[in-house]
């Protein structure tokens, strides 16, 4: 879910039911005692600000929840403070994607091979819908009554997913399917420490479509902690200054930094639990495969 303010954009007609990737959200589940320390320590850390904090039912059942949106340059976030205990399969669903039209857009993901585990309902501002891909990846599609409208982000953030070997191939080829977007990069012998086994490789996949970027890590599961945690990349000018600042404001560096074949990156968690990695791109980036 997302706080709309206003009118949309126009859409192209390649994007399918995907708008833009400023209107798609990590979803950030945190206690209410850590709502304020957590919103404060990640706009600390990649600028930007909050919406207005409200308190309502956004789910198709009984439930009461303070919400908020943060817009940040590097990305976006829809946080939940649950004052009742969390319905499943709420919390599952990692991001929530705006579409174009919601009956369309769960056509199309059915068509693709997702399933609907949570069928659309309204909530105060719109209609939502939870699916699941092959692999079990989770996410939330939302419509607004009001179209929202938000400024391109500085830099694309990455939808970081954990398949197994068994179902890369049959998730990746859904998604691509619906999001009508591209496989960018296919590596099957990417350094592995990227996920904290130096010296091993693995296979890492990444996807670009309208939605914004995806990057699929197949693995496995022998990952050591904090890796997997982690459901969103968030790419910055500095590393070292956005740790910095990070610290500044309670945050953790759990992981890192470390080097990766285009980039530096840490795995930080913010206050409340929030897990994420963190990354600024090598002067000379290797070409796409």
């Amino acid at each position: 879910m997302l706080l709309a303010l206003g009118a949309g954009p126009a859409i192209a007609q390649e994007a399918g039911v995907a708008v833009a990737p400023q209107y798609d959200t990590t979803h950030v589940y945190v206690a209410p005692a850590d709502f304020d320390r957590f919103v404060d320590s990640f706009t600390a850390t990649f600028g930007g600000k909050p919406s207005p904090r409200i308190v309502t039912n956004v789910l198709p059942v009984p439930s009461r929840s303070a919400l908020q949106y943060v817009w940040t340059p590097a990305g976006t976030l829809s946080t939940f403070a649950f004052q009742t205990p969390i319905p499943y399969p709420f919390g599952q669903e990692r991001t929530g994607y705006l579409v174009t039209d919601m009956d369309q857009a769960i056509r199309e993901a059915r068509a693709a091979g997702a399933e609907v585990v949570v069928a659309p309902f309204k909530d105060p501002i719109g209609i939502d819908a939870v699916i699941q891909w092959p692999g079990g990846v989770k996410m939330q599609l939302y419509w607004h009554f009001t179209a929202p409208h938000y400024a391109p982000l500085d830099s694309v953030p990455e939808n970081r997913v954990y398949v197994s070997p068994d179902r890369a191939d049959a998730f990746v080829q859904a998604f691509v399917r619906f999001a009508h977007g591209e496989v960018v990069d296919d590596n099957r012998r990417a350094d592995a420490g990227e996920i904290g086994r130096p010296g091993e490789r693995y296979r890492r996949i990444r996807i670009r479509s309208a939605f914004g970027r995806m990057q699929v890590l197949v693995t496995d599961g022998h990952l050591p902690y904090p890796f997997g945690h982690e459901v969103t990349g968030y790419e910055v000018k500095s590393l070292g200054e956005t740790l910095a600042k990070a610290r500044g404001k309670d945050a953790r560096v759990l992981y890192g930094p470390y080097e990766a074949a285009d980039r530096h990156g840490a795995i930080v968690q913010f206050p409340g639990g929030y897990v994420a990695e963190i990354h600024d791109l090598r002067s000379r980036v290797r070409p796409v495969r």
